[in-house]
């Protein structure tokens, strides 16, 4: 029999419409095989997701652009259909930011953690994020928030280059503008240039301390805090290969017990009254080894079943039996075993089984559908992307435009942004990449 309440469906929303993210199906597989009517709320055209035998039902999810009253409208026309209470879990940001605002018009129709409202919208801000950490003294890059585009080439030299540049709020960002939440620049000009798109991307550019990448160094942890703050369901685990390389997203998982990175979690949440699924991550400078918080997702993580313990129990599943008042199983937790995203890393996945065991984000023995499709899917995405940039090269060589070469002139006045003394980790230049993991 299932641990977990079988007469109350699960709702999953996402709102950012990325066709592979696997985190989705992850959920879609753990709470289906738990004999949970699962209905997802998604836009799957051209996704792997919407052919898993485990959704009960796929709803059209809100138009782009889309306002707070069209969310509420979309989620509450699901609860008709539905016609009894449901759990409801956001996928992405974007939607745990917008079920957060409108948490007193869905409660009657779903069940939802207790916390402040606010709250969701308050740690996926990259801003607000780092005053939450000094509030609670958990380490976090030194952060600037430049209020011209002078200031933030200052701001950048000041820093010592490479610095990262992130959006405030990454879910505002506009699809097809070419913007990325977060990037690595490696010059003023490049600071001042990014800046003046601010009104493009709907939210402030903010300049961080680069932390170099290395062996042990990236980190993430996965829970669910329950309704008394305890944290289930998860736990902290190190990245062993990421797409792009040095960041991103996590291909290659392991599940490794860190009790620094796990005291840090627990002291943030408990700060924060924090309630609900939260993905955390982690980067330990290189010169002070202290480890710093990069990202606060509150929402599962896309590698959450990596955490699933010997009684089955993960981040979804743990939300589902807290908000139906069913206990949690105290099962063991399993170091070592892995998780692998057998398109970042194919020759991974094909070696087999690991001693501690091993989850592939898309194929399954009991839902092999979507694994089958995304093969198909991911090759066709390949080949048009390979297809797109070698037109490109095409077009440049035929034009005699050669690439434009930007050289780093004298220093920038000094900054007006007050930049605190900080201890510089070490940065390899060489690494182009994001300080953060989706």
């Amino acid at each position: 029999m299932s641990q977990l309440d079988t007469r109350v469906p699960a709702v999953l929303l996402r709102i950012d419409r990325n066709p592979f993210h696997h985190g989705t199906l992850g959920a879609v597989r753990s709470l289906g095989r738990a004999g949970i009517d699962v209905h997802l709320v998604a836009e799957v055209t051209g996704s792997p997701v919407g052919r898993s035998r485990f959704v009960r039902r796929l709803h059209p999810p809100p138009p782009p652009g889309a306002t707070p009253r069209d969310i509420a409208t979309a989620l509450l026309q699901v609860a008709a259909r539905i016609d009894r209470p449901a759990v409801l879990i956001p996928m992405d940001d974007a939607g745990a930011v917008a079920v957060s605002r409108l948490r007193a018009e869905l409660a009657p129709a779903y069940l939802l953690p207790q916390q402040p409202p606010a709250l969701p919208e308050r740690v996926a801000d990259k801003g607000e994020l780092a005053g939450l950490c000094a509030a609670a003294d958990v380490p976090h890059p030194v952060t600037v928030v430049p209020d011209s585009a002078a200031q933030a080439a200052s701001a950048a030299w000041r820093f010592g280059l490479p610095v990262v540049a992130k959006w405030s709020r990454p879910w505002l960002l506009p699809s097809g503008s070419g913007l990325r939440s977060t990037v690595v620049v490696r010059s003023p000009q490049e600071a001042r240039e990014l800046y003046l798109r601010s009104e493009e991307a709907g939210s402030p550019l903010l300049l961080q301390e680069f932390l170099a990448p290395g062996t042990d160094r990236d980190w993430f942890f996965h829970g669910y805090a329950d309704r008394s703050g305890t944290l289930r369901g998860g736990g902290s685990g190190r990245k062993l290969c990421a797409w792009p390389r040095g960041a991103g997203l996590t291909a290659i998982g392991e599940w490794a017990p860190n009790p620094t990175v796990r005291t840090l979690a627990e002291r943030l949440t408990a700060q924060l009254g924090y309630r609900g699924i939260l993905d955390l991550d982690f980067r330990r400078c290189g010169t002070t080894g202290r480890y710093h918080l990069l990202d606060f997702n509150p929402r599962p993580g896309a590698q959450f079943r990596l955490f699933t313990d010997t009684a089955g129990l993960d981040v979804v599943r743990a939300q589902h039996l807290d908000l139906t008042h069913r206990p949690l199983p105290g099962g063991r937790g399993r170091p070592g075993r892995t998780f692998v995203v057998e398109t970042y890393a194919p020759l991974t996945a094909l070696r087999g089984a690991t001693p501690h065991g091993r989850e592939l984000a898309w194929y399954a023995d009991d839902d092999t559908a979507p694994g089958r499709a995304m093969w198909g899917l991911w090759t066709a995405h390949v080949t048009r992307r390979l297809l797109g940039r070698l037109r490109r090269i095409g077009a440049a060589g035929a034009t005699g435009v050669l690439p434009r070469v930007v050289r780093q002139g004298p220093p920038p006045p000094p900054s007006l942004t007050g930049l605190p003394p900080h201890v510089p980790c070490a940065a390899d230049p060489a690494d182009d990449e994001k300080a953060s993991s989706r």
